[in-house]
């Protein structure tokens, strides 16, 4: 009971940690998963280390190890054993959801503080950008930031991603509790609730964000009943709001927009073009065991990768346009330059093993629905992300993740459904209190 006590204020914490304390949620993970295995070990329960996704999981982590291990003759781990040693510690943040889904958020009181939690983060992030919307600067005394995009309560523009992340798991399970309340009131203060939203996302100015917030509000329109029609009422409403952006906020609408459009013209020599340019040359060059880990962070600059990719017309890539980083934005790209082919292949399945495992039984419960809405934004192969393994933002990943993955612990005999619930069926959960609770129905 200790090592459980000890490992749920753990969880508590990192979240908060997540925001502003790097270290701290280090410290927190790690706290965790010691706590996790010590629980393990001592009562011999090691079946959550047999489902399909940490299995995946741990080849995953098997082949960046390999890859990574400096071994010059056969070509492996060309990092060295900094880059072996940063593939190693993978393993933290394998096991993070693993303990959370299993160990620390078995009960509905232990979900609903950890979900309390991440609302409380996801709304410090909402209520900093509208401050530095409306009066220039957030709480720090910190500007919008020089490309029209607000950091919120940051100093960088990093509040677009995670707010977008944890919008749906945040704002789902009230939505659908005061829709199914009774009465007019309810229902418009959840309407209320979703534009408020849906305009931060907007006013952030963030553009990929801003897209896997459709995303996401397209998925909860198809698989949640009760909000479909006012998701895609919202939907419409968003679409037309865009262009009242240019009045009410311009450095948002210049960003979000007009930025755009010029990339999208000339993508190719934009810097994220060049980074993906760069980064496929990279793989072209090492097909099957990659670079190890980091690989693009170590050897990006070398000359050999300039060629471009003739067989589309794209020219030569430039390191004064950007062409290398510390990561190449793109978690699928950074994958197979870490470890290959054979890394990306299973990357791109443990992706989808921890999306089918977070899709059983999702449609009972708003909760579980926005965690499933939340992983699948981070890995949607189509977007420009930050490094995979490096907090704050993996932290979100798996916390997100862990919490999913509790409930369909929590209720492992009970099949998905074919459908979403009932209308009626849902404001029967809601008067209950099992909807934010987490506990099964």
């Amino acid at each position: 009971m200790i090592a459980k006590r000890l490992a749920l204020a753990a969880a508590i914490l990192l979240p908060l940690c997540l925001l502003y304390a790097r270290a701290g949620a280090e410290f927190a993970i790690a706290t965790i998963d010691i706590a996790f295995l010590t629980h393990s070990a001592r009562t011999r329960t090691w079946a959550w280390a047999r489902q399909p996704w940490f299995l995946i999981a741990l080849a995953w982590w098997a082949a960046e190890m390999l890859c990574s291990l400096p071994i010059p003759s056969l070509g492996l781990g060309p990092g060295g054993w900094k880059s072996f040693g940063q593939a190693l510690v993978l393993i933290r943040l394998l096991l993070l959801p693993a303990a959370l889904g299993t160990f620390v958020l078995d009960t509905p009181r232990a979900r609903q503080s950890f979900w309390a939690v991440i609302a409380a983060c996801e709304a410090w992030i909402l209520f900093e950008c509208w401050q530095q919307e409306l009066f220039g600067v957030n709480i720090f005394g910190d500007h919008r930031w020089g490309d029209g995009s607000l950091t919120g309560p940051f100093w960088a523009p990093r509040a677009g991603p995670p707010y977008t992340h944890l919008l749906f798991l945040t704002a789902l399970p009230i939505v659908a509790a005061l829709i199914a309340r009774k009465g007019t009131a309810p229902k418009l203060a959840a309407a209320a609730f979703a534009i408020i939203g849906f305009a931060t996302a907007l006013i952030i100015g963030q553009r990929m964000p801003f897209l896997l917030a459709g995303l996401g509000l397209v998925v909860t329109a198809l698989a949640f009943r009760p909000v479909r029609l006012p998701a895609i009422a919202l939907g419409i409403l968003v679409i037309l709001a865009i262009p009242a952006l240019k009045i009410v906020s311009p450095p948002s609408f210049d960003k979000l927009v007009g930025e755009t459009s010029l990339q999208i013209r000339h993508f190719a020599k934009s810097p994220y073009g060049e980074l993906y340019t760069r980064a496929t040359v990279m793989i072209e060059h090492s097909p099957w065991h990659g670079y190890g880990f980091n690989g693009f962070l170590y050897f990006c600059p070398e000359p050999k990768f300039d060629a471009g990719l003739p067989a589309l017309g794209i020219g030569p890539t430039n390191l004064a346009r950007g062409a290398c980083n510390i990561h190449p934005h793109n978690f699928y790209l950074q994958a197979a330059i870490d470890a290959g082919i054979g890394g990306l292949a299973l990357f791109a399945a443990l992706n989808l093993a921890w999306l089918l495992a977070l899709a059983r039984g999702m449609l009972r419960q708003p909760m579980q629905l926005g965690a499933f809405i939340g992983v699948l934004t981070y890995a949607w192969p189509l977007a420009s992300t930050d490094n995979f393994a490096v907090l704050p933002m993996a932290g979100w990943l798996f916390v997100m993740l862990g919490l999913g993955l509790a409930f369909t612990s929590a209720d492992p005999q009970s099949p998905p459904q074919s459908g979403p619930p009932e209308p009626q069926a849902l404001y029967q959960r809601e008067r209950h209190a099992l909807i934010l609770t987490g506990a099964p129905p």
